[in-house]
C-alpha cells in the first residue's frame, strides 16, 4: 500500500468552513498528526490514530508524518486556517530530502482566519494588502518591527497575527505605537476574535482608540490603507487608489 501525507487547513473554526477536499482527506487517512487544539477538531474513529504534539516541534512533527508515510500510512498533518500561511506546510516542506522525491506529499489550501475575519467585518482588505505574524519566537523583532513600518510606508492594508500572548504582552502595545506613527489615529483597526466560533467577537475603532488589551493571541487584526472607510457596519479598502501623490505621501 502507498503511502502519502496531506498537509491541510482546517479553516477557522466552524466545520462549515473546512473546504470538501480537506474533509474527504480526513476520511481517507489512518494516521492525523498536529498541534493539540488542530488534532482534536478531528473525530476520532476506528482505523484512525490521533498523533497530538505541542507547538514547539514542528519539525519533529514534520519527520514523523513522513516516516509513517514511508511506511505506508496515509498521514494527515492538520493545520487551522490555511496550512501555507504560517502553518505545517513550510515546516513539512523543509525536512523533506532527496529520497522522498516520489513519495506523494501535498498541500490542500484552507480559509485563512484573516479572510473570514475580512468577510465578517467587510472587505478591510479590498485593496493590496500584506500578512505579518507580529510573534518573534521564529524571528526577532527587529525585523518584525521593520516589516511593519516599511508595510505601514506602503499603504498596505495589513493583516495581523498572534498579535499579543501572555509572555510577550508588551509587543502589541509597540505595535499600535508605530501605527500611530506612520498611519495617524484615524486609520481604522478591526479586532476579530475567534471567528466562526461561538466566541466570536468583532470590533472596529480608529487607531486612537485602539487599545493593547483588545487583542489576543485568537484575535486576528486587520488595518485598512488609508483610503480605508466605513459602510454601515462594514467597513473596507476601496478597490482603486486616485492618481497623483499616492496617499502614503510617496509621489506616484
Amino acid at each position: 500500500m502507498s503511502g502519502w501525507v496531506k498537509v491541510v487547513g482546517l479553516g477557522p473554526g466552524a466545520e462549515t468552513m473546512v473546504t470538501p477536499e480537506v474533509t474527504a482527506a480526513l476520511d481517507a487517512a489512518t494516521d492525523i498528526v498536529g498541534y493539540i487544539p488542530y488534532v482534536a477538531r478531528v473525530a476520532p474513529r476506528a482505523g484512525l490514530t490521533l498523533h497530538p504534539s505541542d507547538n514547539r516541534v514542528e519539525a519533529e512533527r514534520a519527520r514523523a508524518a513522513l516516516d509513517m508515510a514511508r511506511a505506508g500510512r496515509r498521514v494527515v498533518v492538520v493545520s487551522s486556517g490555511d496550512p501555507g500561511v504560517f502553518a505545517m506546510a513550510a515546516a513539512v516542506l523543509e525536512v523533506l530530502t532527496p529520497a522522498d522525491d516520489t513519495l506523494d506529499v501535498q498541500v490542500l489550501p484552507g480559509i485563512t482566519a484573516m479572510l473570514a475575519a475580512a468577510a465578517r467585518a467587510g472587505a478591510p482588505l479590498g485593496h493590496d494588502f500584506c500578512a505579518i505574524n507580529l510573534s518573534d519566537n521564529l524571528k526577532p523583532w527587529a525585523l518584525v518591527e521593520r516589516r511593519l513600518r516599511l508595510a505601514a510606508e506602503a499603504d498596505f492594508a495589513m493583516a495581523f497575527y498572534n498579535p499579543r500572548s501572555k509572555s510577550r504582552p508588551e509587543g502589541f502595545a509597540k505595535v499600535l505605537g508605530i501605527l500611530r506613527d506612520a498611519c495617524g489615529p484615524d486609520r481604522l483597526i478591526t479586532f476579530a476574535r475567534a471567528v466562526s466560533t461561538p466566541d466570536e467577537r468583532l470590533v472596529t475603532v480608529t487607531l486612537a482608540e485602539a487599545r493593547p488589551e483588545m487583542a489576543d493571541m485568537r484575535t486576528v487584526v486587520l488595518v485598512t490603507n488609508s483610503l480605508g472607510r466605513r459602510a454601515g457596519r462594514f467597513v473596507y479598502s476601496p478597490r482603486s487608489v486616485p492618481a497623483g501623490p499616492d496617499p502614503a505621501g510617496t509621489p506616484a
